[in-house]
């Protein structure tokens, strides 16, 4: 068996997708189940709208994924290349020059592929009958610099999206008017938004780099975009990209799209969350942190770790322990709306007798925390949960959330004693 080569060639002309993580993540698995090679392409041949941050995106976000490469190629590089493989299709007649450029001649009766994913796939006709392969600007059209390119580093199977699907009986022609032999393809079916429709930014065709700074874990990413047309077997729904790699057939990628679902992407990364500790995911908590709270102060690592603890175990994504937690990393805390029901009864006394016997506590553990509250119930003739809703209310600013007792201990006594005497300040003022 020949060496399997596959290979991902992303455009600079925007970030990377979830569609196109996805068509690199399969080529990937293929090389690296054949022992094969792995090429990330840089497609810069537009030198308008290629840009210097969408390609240093992509870079990034292939390397968070996992997904390392054999060999870097830059097709701006081989410009030279290109117009010399022109030269010699104009020489053997099978391509001219007109107003500046150099057009390719399309002669065939039928096309058959024999695609790795959907079959047999038969063209008996085109809709053109010639195509632009150097641009009057004298830089390579794409299908041209693709065909050049995949022959030159020996790519074997072409695996991208059925959207070039229509690309493919060109490339067919051109490989062999070039004398190259015409690699395998295989034609992924696209990724679509949950009601069926085009993925769109709305419907969470949004680059891999918003998912990792959104606190999508590397991993579980990878995991959800193998489900998305793949699946291991058994029924399962976790497998690691090690685990993927020694068993992935492209054999078994399925024919139709898959559907796009952000509460099975939260699911899974849910998962990976739990598997990790509060110290695995300090960093990243901290540099969503770092991006919400710039010139804001700053917290220990000690605190920060309680923090994760406390909400690890209930966020579908790392940003959410920002989101549902900012009152851990605010001193100010805003009564949301739903409270009002909480809040309208005046329990100023009952709540100053409670910050009262809180004040001494030396030890002010969730235990010890748990003990007084139901002990001052108990006191002032109060059920436990008459005081537990609006003491949530004054540390949290929220009607739910983790254990209230757990999060008194994390915010600690002062925090506590100030924010219940915030809440002694409002009822007294009227509210």
């Amino acid at each position: 068996m020949d060496e399997v080569i596959t290979r991902f060639a992303p455009s600079p002309t925007g970030y990377l997708h979830i569609g196109g993580a996805r068509t690199a993540l399969f080529s990937w698995l293929y090389a690296r189940k054949n022992k094969g090679r792995f090429i990330l392409r840089i497609e810069d041949t537009d030198q308008q709208r290629s840009k210097k941050e969408y390609e240093e995106e992509i870079l990034l976000s292939m390397k968070w994924l996992g997904l390392d490469y054999d060999e870097l190629v830059y097709q701006s590089q081989r410009f030279d290349i290109y117009r010399q493989y022109a030269d010699k299709l104009i020489e053997q007649g099978k391509a001219c020059k007109k107003e500046g450029a150099v057009f390719f001649k399309y002669e065939f009766d039928k096309i058959v592929v024999d695609d790795l994913i959907r079959g047999k796939v038969k063209w008996t006709e085109l809709p053109k009958t010639e195509e632009v392969i150097i641009k009057s600007d004298k830089t390579p059209a794409y299908n041209f610099a693709c065909v050049i390119d995949d022959a030159l580093l020996g790519v074997s199977c072409v695996i991208r999206g059925e959207d070039h699907l229509s690309n493919t009986p060109k490339q067919v022609l051109m490989s062999k008017a070039l004398g190259f032999d015409v690699p395998k393809f295989a034609h992924i079916p696209l990724i679509m938004s949950e009601g069926g429709g085009r993925m769109s930014k709305r419907f969470g065709a949004t680059a891999v780099s918003e998912y990792r700074k959104m606190g999508y874990l590397p991993e579980a990413l990878v995991n959800y975009l193998l489900l998305l047309g793949w699946s291991p077997g058994n029924n399962r729904e976790i497998i690691s990209l090690d685990e993927a790699k020694d068993i992935f057939d492209l054999k078994n990628v399925n024919k139709t799209a898959a559907a796009f679902s952000l509460d099975k992407l939260n699911w899974v990364n849910s998962y990976y969350i739990k598997q990790k500790t509060a110290e695995d995911l300090l960093p990243l908590v901290e540099g969503i942190l770092k991006g919400e709270k710039a010139g804001d102060f700053s917290f220990s690592r000690d605190y920060l770790l309680q923090v994760i603890r406390l909400f690890k175990e209930r966020v579908s994504c790392l940003r959410e322990i920002v989101e549902w937690g900012d009152f851990c990393f605010s001193e100010e805390i805003v009564y949301s709306g739903d409270t009002e029901k909480i809040l309208s009864k005046n329990l100023a006394k009952e709540i100053e007798v409670l910050k009262n016997n809180l004040q001494p506590l030396e030890n002010f553990d969730k235990t010890i925390i748990e003990q007084t509250l139901r002990q001052t119930a108990q006191d002032l003739g109060l059920k436990a949960r008459d005081l537990v809703h609006p003491v949530r209310v004054a540390v949290t600013g929220k009607r739910v959330g983790p254990g209230l007792f757990e999060t008194m201990e994390v915010l600690g006594k002062n925090r506590i004693i100030n924010r219940l005497s915030a809440l002694i300040d409002y009822w007294k003022k009227g509210g």
